[in-house]
C-alpha cells in the first residue's frame, strides 16, 4: 500500500517558509501543480492555512530536506513510517480449504447440539458455511443427514478455539447463568412472600382455648348469683 502524504496544502506552506526548495521539487511532494505553490508563495493561497512540518510527522527527514536543496533535481521521497499499521480485514465468509469441506456439516451439527445460544451468522463466520446449510441441519433436511455425526470445529480445524470462545461469549451475553436461574427459583416471590403466614406455636393456640373456656364460665356463673340474690 502507497503511502499518502498527510494535510499536502498545509506541509507545502511549511516547505515554502521554512526551506528553499523549489516550486517543482514541493508541488511533486505535496501532490500539487507548480502554480498552486508558486500563489502560496506570493501570498495568493492557502492564507488561512498553517503549515505543518513534515519532519515532525515523521514524513520526511531533515537529511532529505538538505539533499533536495542542494540538487534541484532531487525528488522528496515520504520517510518509510516507524509503525505499520496492519491493514484491517475484508469481511466476509471464513475461506475453508477443499479438502475440509466435507467435515462442515458434521461441525455444524456440533455447534447446534453444543451451543444453541449460537445464532446463523455466528456460526456461519466460525465455519465458513451458508444460511441454508445451517437451516437444513437444524431442520434435519440435509441430504446427508443420516450419516452426519457431531465433530468439534476447532479438532477439524475450521476454527481456532479462541475464535469459537468468543462467539459463545458474544452470544451469551444478557442471558441468566444457569446459577443465577436456580438462586431465582429457590426464592419466593412477592405474592408469595405477602401471602405466607407463620404457623401459630402450640402455646398460643392453648392460651386462646383457655381465655375462651374462662369467658364461658363466667357467664354461666352470673345467672346462678342472681337467682341465690332473689332467694
Amino acid at each position: 500500500m502507497a503511502q499518502q502524504l498527510l494535510m499536502p496544502k498545509a506541509t507545502a506552506v511549511w516547505l515554502v517558509d521554512n526551506t528553499s526548495l523549489s516550486f517543482e521539487q514541493i508541488a511533486e511532494f505535496c501532490t500539487l501543480h507548480p502554480l498552486e505553490v508558486k500563489a502560496i508563495a506570493d501570498g495568493e493561497s492557502a492564507q488561512g492555512i498553517k503549515g505543518m512540518d513534515p519532519i515532525i510527522t515523521g514524513q520526511l527527514t531533515r537529511d532529505e530536506i538538505v539533499r533536495a536543496e542542494k540538487d534541484d533535481k532531487h525528488r522528496l521521497k515520504i520517510a518509510p513510517p516507524k509503525v505499520r499499521v496492519p491493514e484491517a480485514k475484508r469481511k466476509g465468509p471464513r475461506y475453508t480449504p477443499v479438502s475440509k469441506r466435507q467435515d462442515r456439516p458434521n461441525a455444524i451439527l456440533w455447534l447446534v447440539r453444543n451451543h444453541p445460544e449460537l445464532k446463523d451468522p455466528q456460526i456461519s463466520r466460525l465455519v465458513g458455511t451458508t444460511k441454508h446449510t445451517i437451516e437444513q441441519i437444524r431442520e434435519r433436511s440435509h441430504w446427508n443427514s443420516a450419516n452426519l455425526q457431531p465433530m468439534d470445529p476447532v479438532t477439524l480445524g475450521l476454527c481456532s478455539q479462541i475464535d469459537l470462545d468468543l462467539e459463545v461469549e458474544k452470544a451469551s451475553r444478557g442471558m441468566p447463568r444457569p446459577e443465577v436461574e436456580a438462586e431465582e427459583e429457590r426464592l419466593l416471590s412477592a405474592a408469595q412472600t405477602q401471602s405466607y403466614r407463620a404457623p401459630r406455636e402450640d402455646s398460643e393456640e392453648l392460651d386462646a382455648a383457655a381465655v375462651f373456656a374462662k369467658l364461658t364460665s363466667m357467664r354461666r356463673t352470673e345467672p346462678e348469683d342472681e337467682e341465690d340474690q332473689l332467694g
